[in-house]
């Protein structure tokens, strides 16, 4: 079982170890201290030994950060976590803070007195975060991390061993990239590229690690230089399973040196300011030039053998899901949300596949639904009621592609209101996933297709509708999402997500969510060259949530479709095929 319901952390915890950092501001000379949940490498999921903001205030959200000052600490979240933070810190010793509504740099300003000192450790926060608080005002301090100093009992970095991500699966040998990368280095004559996020490094190298739960990444740093060679920051220890893979142009070095190393470098060296820690920057002594991480867009472009593998990924991925579905149907009182999320990742496992999930799999029951990224413990675990709606967002880790897939089911006979309320999220979705669009379209500008059907109805929901999912790799991905705030264009072979939903907090949720991949889409009218999106994952909605009456013909149509595919695709026998035919029958 990789899931545990332990409670990561408890909210009395947070008073004692405050009180404790503040200690370390005051014998320091600080007015505060920055706590962000991200580590050396900005990863969105950390190892337990850098989970500082959880250790801290008890918040265990995958984004935020925590502004302590001498009375007051603001613990920022976004409106995934607005719920969840309440439930999880002090209130009375940390005030949640809606992010990014309210910005930190002028929050710091009002709190801070006009002479201050905030200080905030260069490992954790990148050169833009840091620009944009001085560009506020906020005076900044380079600082030792005061948290570690006051964790006792920290646990110790991570020692996951490196594999090979073999060319089957890879599509393209690393020398090839390195190659591809190189020439554009070249072309903007730059010497190098420094690189800090894992997910980058193993792309390139085609390598995966373990370093991180659900994530297969290694922690390590690395220099890619215009001659195609790279020169690797990695604990030599983690490479014994790595046989002569990397060849004699990948070069290794041990963690501790990689700033010494960058200090020697000379000409002229590309930093990503949005993902490396601001120390790389402040280190470099030649030539600093700001610019994207030249992994990441060509990492998020799967090219033919990593879309061959997605799809049998979410196939494979499918069954378990059918498997579930129809168990879930055959339960009765007293099914709880731990009884579902692990009968869901035993039906994975059966595949013989799943190498790790690819996040704690959410099952909120009721009211937990509405927390959208609920994690249940044996504390808040909760019994399923009937007449409930149970949100389950998922996902596997299969060595052939990464899925991550969102079913809301009713438990008995649904309401109207449920029924309006599921209708209008899928109609969002399916307006999404059918879209077309010109060349050059960012994810921005289709947001508002999955949103309008809420909308109309004077409801919304606060996260984004979709986000980047890796070949392998992090089921969020960047540089490409579906969102108001996303400005990259889509290309071909980028997977996203398509998952709106709808909030309702003290009573459901609902979100339902495929994966979809980016291509080119077929001539019609003038032959303009448009885009569209592959549908990957293939698992029916609940038709007792559908309100027929609410469809436009086509949605109609597109369900139809939709269920149809699965029915003849889907090889399941039993009981689980009997739940299959009824699930996808014509609307």
């Amino acid at each position: 079982m990789f899931q545990t319901f332990d409670d990561a952390t408890s909210p009395e915890q947070g008073p004692p170890r405050l009180k404790a950092l503040r200690r370390e501001l005051a014998a320091e000379g600080f007015d505060g201290f920055i706590v962000p949940r991200a580590d050396a490498h900005q990863g969105e999921y950390v190892a337990a030994c850098d989970d500082r903001l959880s250790w801290l205030t008890g918040f265990t959200g995958s984004a935020g950060f925590c502004a302590v000052l001498t009375d007051l600490a603001g613990v920022f979240v976004d409106g995934r976590y607005r719920v969840q933070v309440k439930a999880q810190v002090d209130l009375e010793n940390f005030t949640p803070v809606d992010w990014p509504e309210t910005k930190a740099g002028p929050w710091l300003k009002e709190h801070l007195p006009a002479s201050h000192r905030m200080a905030y450790d260069p490992w954790l926060h990148t050169r833009a975060e840091v620009d944009a608080l001085e560009t506020a005002g906020v005076t900044l301090v380079p600082s030792a991390n005061l948290v570690d100093r006051i964790w006792h009992d920290r646990p110790a970095p991570p020692m996951g061993k490196i594999i090979e991500h073999p060319i089957e699966l890879a599509g393209e040998t690393h020398a090839a990239k390195r190659q591809r990368l190189a020439v554009a280095l070249k072309a903007a004559q730059h010497d190098a590229a420094v690189l800090t996020l894992p997910d980058s490094i193993a792309w390139l190298l085609n390598i995966r690690g373990t370093d991180i739960q659900r994530n297969p990444v290694p922690h390590c740093f690395a220099v890619l230089h215009a001659d195609a060679s790279v020169d690797l920051f990695v604990a030599s220890e983690k490479l014994s399973e790595l046989g002569g893979h990397l060849g004699a142009d990948v070069r290794v070095f041990a963690p501790d040196m990689f700033l010494e190393h960058l200090s020697t470098l000379t000409g002229t060296l590309q930093v990503d300011k949005a993902t490396a820690p601001a120390i790389v920057s402040q280190t470099i002594t030649a030539e600093v030039v700001f610019a994207d991480d030249p992994c990441i867009l060509p990492k998020a472009c799967k090219n033919p053998t990593e879309i061959k593998g997605a799809r049998a990924a979410h196939m494979r991925d499918a069954h378990a899901m059918v498997h579930f579905l129809a168990w879930l149907e055959t339960q009765k009182a007293g099914l709880t949300e731990i009884d579902v999320v692990t009968a869901l990742e035993g039906f994975r496992s059966e595949t013989n596949a799943l190498r790790d999930i690819s996040f704690d799999t959410i099952a909120g029951a009721g009211p937990n639904g509405a927390i959208v990224h609920y994690r249940c413990t044996q504390t808040s675990n909760r019994a399923v009621q009937d007449g409930e709606l149970l949100l389950v967002d998922s996902g596997g880790q299969y060595v052939d592609g990464t899925t991550d897939i969102t079913r809301t089911v009713v438990m008995g006979t649904p309401t109207r209101e449920q029924q309006e309320c599921y209708t209008l999220v899928l109609q969002g979705m399916i307006a999404l996933a059918a879209a077309r669009f010109p060349r050059g379209v960012a994810g921005r500008d289709l947001d508002a297709l999955a949103r309008a059907p809420l909308w109309r109805h004077g409801l919304d929901y606060d996260h984004g509708t979709g986000h980047g999912v890796g070949s392998y790799l992090c089921v969020h991905e960047g540089p490409a999402r579906i969102s108001r705030i996303s400005q990259v264009p889509l290309e071909p072979g980028m997977i996203l997500s398509d998952e709106p939903g709808y909030y309702r907090e003290g009573a459901f949720g609902i979100r339902i969510e495929n994966l979809i991949v980016v291509q080119e889409a077929p001539k019609l009218g003038d032959n303009r060259d448009q885009l569209s999106f592959e549908t990957l994952t293939w698992v029916p909605f609940d038709r007792r949530l559908i309100a027929t009456d609410m469809l436009a013909p086509s949605e109609r149509q597109w369900i139809d479709d939709y269920h149809a595919k699965i029915a003849a695709t889907l090889k399941v026998q039993g009981a689980s095929r009997d739940w299959l035919m009824a699930a996808t029958k014509p609307l």
